[in-house]
Parts: C-alpha cells; structure tokens; sequence
C-alpha cells in the first residue's frame, strides 16, 4: 500500500512541479484589447540601446526595457568591425530565472540592463559595434532576433547618453516555490535506507543518549545547520561554475544536453541499487577516521559533526544531489545554487531535530517502504533525462520515452504478474495497469505522429463531430513573401478565404496557440471553410523582415484573416496570444461576411 502511495504522490508531484515552474502569462480574458497590434511597441521602443561609456579597454552599453518586455541574456551576441580590435566576452549580471518552452531553462532580463564589453583597442580606433538581442512582451508576443550597429568614434561617444538608475537587484534566478521544492526533495532523501543511519550519530554521539528537550532541539540544530551550510557552499561553488562556462546557452546544444540526459539516467541506476556512488577511499576513510574521534555533547563538536556528515553523505543521496549541482551549474546563479541546496539540506535534517527533540515515536519506523521511496527518486531523474532531451528529439520520440519510463514502472508494480496476491500487491498491479494503459496510449500515439505527453492520442473529436479537427496535413507551410503570393492566389482562385499564422520555433506563443487553440473544438470546426497558411519566420531574413513591416507586425504569434478576393478583415486580426473562445467569436463574425 504503501508503494501505491508513493506512486500517487510522484505523479502528482510531476504535473504540480512543472506548473510551479511555467511563467509563461496566462491568455488574456475574453474580450481584453491586446490582441491588437496597437498593444505592442516596434522592437526599438521596446528595447532602447544607448552607448554609456568607451575607452580603449572597454564598452559600456545600456539597454531599456519598455515595462512588460523583457530581453533573453543568452541571445545577446557582439562583434566589432575591424575584426582585428578583439572583444572579450560580455560581463552580464544575473538575470531572472524563466522556463522557456523552446529555450529551456533561461535567463532574462527586465527594466535596465548594463552590458560591458572588454575590449583591446590601445591605439583608439574607431570602430562599429554590432549588438544583436532578443526579446519578447509578456503579452504573448516575440520579437525577431534584432541587430544594431553603433559607430565609436575613438574611444569617444557617437551619442549623447542620460544616466539611468542601475537595475534593481531583486532579479534573481530563484523563488520561494523553488526553495520550498529543493525542501521536500530532501525531506523525500531522509527517508532512504542510506540517511536514516545518521539517527545512531546524532543521538549517540552528539546528544550523548539524552533525546529530548530544549539542549538536544539547540545541539541538533548546531549539527544540521553546518550541514545544511555545506551543501548551500556547493550549490554556490556550482553556480559559479555553470556561469563561467556559459552553461545556460550551452545547454541548448545537443552535445551537452545527450550527456547530461546520460548522467541522470546513470543516477538513476545508482537510485535502483544497480551499482552505489561514494566517496572514494582515500578521502573517505579518513574523514571516518575523523568523525570517530570527535565527541559529541558541546556545539563545536556537533558542528564539526555535521560538516562531516555532508562530507560523507551516503550513496542514496550522492544521485539526487550530483542532478541538483547539474541543474543549478546551468543556471549559473551562485545565490540561487547557494539557496537551493542550502534549502536541500534543511530538509535532510528536519526530521533528525524532530527525532532529537520529541525521541523516535516521532518518526515512522524503518522498512521495505524506504526502498520505494529510493525507487521513487530514480524514477524522477529518469524523468529529468527524458525532459532533457524533449529538446533535441523529435515530438514522437520524446512520447514514446514517456511511454518507456511509464511501461517500466508499470512492470515494477506488478502490472503483468499472475498468481494469487495480497490486497497491497492487488492495489500495486491496478495503478501498474493505469500506468500501463497510458504506455500503450504513448506509443500508440508516438506511431501516429503525436508529441503531447498529456493527450497522447491527441485531442478526441466529441461525438456526432468526427473530422472535425484540422489535420496538420491541411497546414500550408512556407517562408517566403513569393510562396506567400503564390498562397494568396491559389485562394482566389478557389473562392476560398485565407487564414494566415505567422509562427516561429523561437516563439514560446506559437506553440501554445497551435496546441491549445486552434486545435480546440470550437475553433477546429470552423477553419474548413479556410485556405490554412502558417508563414515561418524562424530564420528571420531580411525579407521576412520585410514582410513583417509590410502587414505593420512586430512579430509572431499573429493571425490574419483574409476574404477571397485577399483582403484583410483587419478589425479581426490577433497579435498575441488569445484563448479558444475569443479566436472561435472572432471566426464567428468572418463567417457572416462571406
């Protein structure tokens, strides 16, 4: 039963996790205005770029970003011309954690922004500096990558500046809801086989066998909190790490995100006892040393204690913790990293003050329900693996692993096995059998072509309304203003209308409005009567670029609705993200005009 519990309570946690993490906005009310290109500013108005400072040695630039906009740190790119005055890599401060459904885990910034750009020019030169960036409206809307080209003059201003305030410091990359799950995940750790053996340390040595009271609360606090110390200088020293290698940026390449994917599942094994990761002997046998000769009963001893204990933590925490440092050295946030596992800690120790405080009759006896809750963590980073490569793999792969994993604790619950069994083994097979069932729906729509591991058989037509949903096959795809004409001419001569998408893989909005939008009921019946044309920006050349201008739109998502003759019923265009049921009003109304 037990097992059965811990399962309900993993895949509760997944769905709940990745909505504590989506920061994406939420659609506008229906019948808000922003669906107009009006709600949005052009790209420079947006995003100000201005010339701070230059000197033979450095360029200071500062960017001003309109409120609701906000700029990605790893789309930022410099170069100089002549190519001979080298430049540095860019000093960026930390920016703020977003999770981006195309870009991963990202960093972002908000309001103002100072950028400085060594350089080696001793002889002040003059010379033009290209700023290439990125950025999108919290709206819902992504701007094309934007280049501009500033000229110095001899290490001397080619424009007049005004001195801004500094941007606030408050844009860190971690939450209170990040800090609260790196709490839990080291609660789940206490209950493993491998950290419930520090309870004989804490109350033999340090509390000298007095469990209980105000002393043993205050010395099992003196022995978690070094502990929980240690870990926060890790994740610090990680975070630090992550961000002198860039890993952020470089984690959108498929060479570090296979082997990172490969690491996790490797954890994972270590989790199911496959093999054990510890400290080798040479370090650890004279920690133990160590650790034997210190006497518990004062603060100091408790203290050097805990240290230790964080030194020589077991096997079952070593995976979980080695996929924590991966996370946070992406992220290349030393405060964050720092919080995070400092947080991870805490949680490792509450249940030893517990214990320390209120004796063992407050804590659940050891047993076989340990070893699920270690099965449960490798389960987790398996599924940390199979979302890492979400973002190299095609969508039906990435299905048909969701698919595997959910198939393979299926099988370990029992799923398939026969004879006569208890009511926990009969409670274990069933929820092995619902996993069961979604592994075939996984595969099943993985052959189908499709990638939603939440509706994996995609969205099912009601009754009486089959057919009713757009196949992607009547989606016209193109990149280019000559395909475009082509496009509008072929519904003219059909007499058909023209419902024209501007997308972009770049763009987090396109997604959503092709998942959750146009694939909706509502909506779904209604765009037969239309020629579908989804124009690719995601190269954004200078003549999509020039499209782009040419129908007044700053970027995607955008829809526009045509008449057969190929005019534009403009009152009805969207410009950022909208919901089902506006898009299906708006359709309403172009229908009457055919």
């Amino acid at each position: 039963m037990r097992r059965l519990l811990y399962l309900i309570l993993l895949l509760v946690a997944l769905p709940a996790g990745a909505g504590l993490f989506d920061n994406r906005p939420a659609p506008a009310p229906l019948g808000a205005s922003l669906n107009n290109s009006e709600d949005f500013l052009p790209v420079r108005e947006a995003f100000k770029l201005s010339l701070i400072d230059s000197s033979s040695d450095s360029i200071k630039l500062r960017f001003v970003a309109a409120e609701g906009y906000y700029l990605y740190k790893h789309r930022f790119q410099f170069s100089s011309e002549p190519a001979d005055i080298a430049l540095d890599a860019a000093q960026l401060p930390a920016g703020k954690a977003k999770v981006d459904d195309y870009f991963g885990d990202v960093e972002v910034y908000y309001g103002v922004l100072d950028v400085e750009l060594p350089l080696d020019n001793p002889d002040n030169r003059p010379l033009n500096l290209s700023v290439s960036y990125q950025g999108c409206a919290d709206k819902g809307l992504c701007y094309p990558p934007e280049t501009e080209q500033l000229k110095i003059a001899g290490g001397l201003l080619a424009t007049p500046s005004i001195t801004l305030p500094t941007p606030d410091a408050a844009s860190n990359s971690w939450s209170w809801s990040d800090l609260a799950l790196f709490f839990l995940a080291g609660l789940g750790l206490t209950f493993t086989p491998c950290v419930l053996p520090m309870l004989p340390i804490l109350s033999g040595v340090v509390l000298r066998g007095q469990v209980g009271g105000l002393r043993s609360f205050s010395l099992s606090l003196a022995y978690v909190l070094p502990m929980a110390l240690c870990f926060a200088l890790l994740g610090a020293l990680m975070g630090v790490f992550g961000a002198g290698l860039n890993l952020q940026a470089r984690l959108q390449s498929a060479w570090i995100l296979v082997p990172f994917a490969a690491f996790f599942a490797l954890f994972a094994l270590a989790m199911f006892g496959v093999y054990e990761l510890r400290l080798p002997r040479r370090f650890s046998e004279p920690l133990d040393r160590l650790a034997g000769k210190t006497r518990g009963g004062s603060y100091a001893n408790a203290a050097v204690l805990g240290v230790l204990s964080s030194l020589l933590v077991s096997p079952c925490v070593s995976a979980p913790l080695a996929g924590a440092l991966l996370y946070i050295s992406a992220s290349g946030d030393a405060l964050g990293g720092g919080l995070k596992l400092f947080a991870l800690g805490l949680g490792m120790g509450a249940p030893l003050v517990l214990f320390a405080t209120g004796g063992g009759a407050l804590l659940p006896k050891s047993g076989t329900w340990m070893i699920g809750v270690r099965n449960a963590f490798g389960v987790l980073l398996l599924a940390v693996a199979v979302w890492l490569l979400e973002r190299v793999l095609p969508g039906q792969l990435s299905l048909a692993l969701w698919g595997l994993l959910a198939g393979g604790v299926a099988l370990f619950l029992g799923a398939l096995e026969l004879g006569p069994k208890t009511h926990k083994q009969k409670l274990s097979q069933l929820a092995g059998l619902v996993l069961l069932v979604y592994a075939l729906a996984a595969w099943t729509g993985a052959l189908q072509g499709q990638n939603d591991p939440l509706r994996p058989l995609g969205r099912m037509p009601l009754a009486g309304s089959a057919g009713e949903q757009v196949e992607s096959s009547n989606w016209q795809t193109i990149s280019s203003p000559a395909e475009l004409d082509a496009a509008f001419a072929a519904a003219q001569r059909a007499g058909k209308p023209l419902l024209l998408d501007w997308y972009a893989d770049w763009c987090i909005s396109c997604k959503v409005i092709e998942r959750e939008v146009l694939n909706a009921a509502a909506v779904a019946s209604q765009l037969g009567d239309y020629r579908l044309v989804r124009f690719d920006i995601t190269e954004s050349n200078p003549a999509q670029r020039a499209l782009l201008d040419r129908y007044q739109l700053f970027g995607p998502p955008a829809i526009l609705l045509f008449d057969a003759t190929g005019d534009e019923w403009q009152d009805l265009r969207v410009v950022g993200e909208i919901d089902a049921a506006d898009f299906a009003s708006r359709l309403n109304q172009a229908s009457e005009r055919f």
